[in-house]
């Protein structure tokens, strides 16, 4: 059973919270209509809807024109089994028409254009005529070792798709494996196909998430090597993320009370989302996210592709996103200590002060970037007596790894970076954001917005202006 976590409304609604039954105070339906009074008036002018899918659950924003959150809303995902493993598809697709219902009805009328992220390389095989899936869906983390060989034997070397979780290496892995029936299959990621739910127009995808196909971006179109082989045919239509589609299919506008002519537009997935949120626009400007894992993208205005390193780039219009993924992050942090040993030990450290204290924190043996490294062991000992000297070292480590980071790409050709914006639960920690400025020799700041979502709204804003 699915249960909404919660829906928050911002400015100019009232806070409330709904609770897992569905049902609200007395009190709180009377803060709540009195809000939603003062919500129509203010929401006579456009509205725009994002949504994001991420490992384990999805939320929703709306945003007016001027960036203002509206309202936002998350739900994790029902867990349903089909034999041995879960039925991931129908979670999707169900969250996403729950999410829509609990957008108040009062907004629902506004919203003119929507747009949503995905989990990158997330991959659904679907019938080209029904859209519906003819295969398990392969996920994001999910390594296909196997059809790795056959990748590497026609891609360029060193490119985006010669790793084993590339969604190419995931079509091959389908292509060796599926039966006869090959001429009707149709490749789309997870944010093409919920899109396609709203929409109706099979086939479409953007070019982030396309990018661990093959797609080339700078060339926009789909290289000579990739198009030569024999399952080139289920490749999709690839457009700028933030492009309008179609308008919102007829029925689905009818039942929940979206205006008729509101856009469905392409998406983009869910780390670039969360970048877009962070508002960097400049070459120079970067965000590094501190969540269970420490992932780093910077704005440049050249592009850099290296699968030795774990680097790749998105297209961000006229831009690059360029960046990786290592492995050290909060993870490491978790198995150590509790989220109050972690506040509380914090407390107590001088940031100012230069741990001596040498390690490689991971939570596993392998590393991904700024070293690309399977083997590579965790780092963690000695560890000293004092706990507060233990957590500082560690803290300086990941700080130093993420220095390491920044500096390969401007070896690799990147632009320098300049200004650091951080997002994920490791952002609110100030004595490691000071640590960090140190050890970076950059300013460094908490993103004021940081979530997926609200990146697909400024999607949804883009695409209304362009139609």
């Amino acid at each position: 059973m699915l249960s909404a976590i919660s829906v928050t409304h911002l400015a100019p609604w009232t806070s409330i919270q709904k609770f897992g039954n569905g049902s609200f105070s007395s009190k709180l339906r009377r803060q709540r209509a009195a809000s939603m009074s003062v919500g129509v008036e203010e929401a006579s002018e456009s509205l725009y809807l994002g949504l994001d899918f991420g490992t384990s659950g999805a939320r929703f924003a709306i945003i007016d024109k001027g960036g203002t959150i509206q309202v936002e809303a998350k739900k994790e995902y029902p867990l349903y089994k089909n034999g041995e493993s879960y039925d991931w598809v129908l979670s999707w697709k169900e969250t996403m028409f729950l999410l829509l219902e609990d957008v108040p009805l009062e907004l629902r009328k506004h919203v003119v254009s929507i747009s949503l992220d995905g989990t990158s390389a997330t991959t659904i095989i679907v019938d080209r005529d029904t859209g519906e899936p003819i295969w398990r869906p392969f996920l994001y983390n999910e390594s296909c070792p196997d059809a790795l060989p056959m990748v590497k034997s026609i891609a360029p070397p060193n490119h985006t798709v010669c790793t084993g979780s590339s969604t190419l290496c995931k079509l091959v892995e389908w292509w060796i494996n599926a039966g006869s029936d090959k001429k009707s299959a149709l490749l789309l990621h997870q944010a093409d196909w919920l899109l396609w739910l709203l929409h109706g127009k099979l086939g479409i995808s953007d070019y982030n998430n396309a990018l661990k196909v093959g797609y080339d971006p700078e060339a926009e179109s789909y290289p000579p090597w990739l198009v030569s082989q024999p399952y080139s045919h289920l490749l999709p239509s690839v457009l700028a993320p933030g492009t309008p589609i179609a308008s919102l299919k007829e029925e689905i506008a009818n039942k929940y009370g979206f205006q008729k002519d509101c856009v469905v537009c392409t998406g983009t997935t869910d780390s670039i989302a969360a970048f877009l949120a962070a508002r960097a626009n400049l070459p120079g400007q970067a965000v590094t996210s501190l969540g269970s894992t420490l992932a780093i993208k910077l704005l440049s205005n050249t592009r850099i592709e290296d699968s030795r390193f774990g680097v790749y780039s998105h297209r961000l219009d006229d831009k690059w996103l360029v960046g990786g993924a290592s492995n050290t992050g909060g993870a490491v942090l978790r198995q150590l200590f509790t989220d109050d040993q972690l506040e509380e030990l914090s407390e107590y450290i001088d940031p100012s002060k230069t741990s001596l204290l040498d390690y490689y924190p991971l939570p596993k043996t392998g590393e991904r970037f700024p070293v690309a490294d399977p083997n590579l062991a965790p780092r963690l000992l000695p560890r000293p007596e004092d706990d507060v000297e233990y957590l500082h070292g560690i803290l300086e480590s990941i700080a130093r790894i993420e220095a390491k980071a920044y500096s390969l790409l401007k070896e690799l050709g990147a632009t320098e970076v300049e200004e650091v914006l951080t997002a994920g639960g490791g952002s609110k920690n100030e004595k490691w954001t000071k640590i960090r400025e140190r050890v970076l020799g950059l300013p460094v700041r908490r993103a004021n917005q940081t979530e997926a979502a609200y990146g697909a709204a400024l999607l949804a804003v883009k695409g209304h202006q362009q139609n």
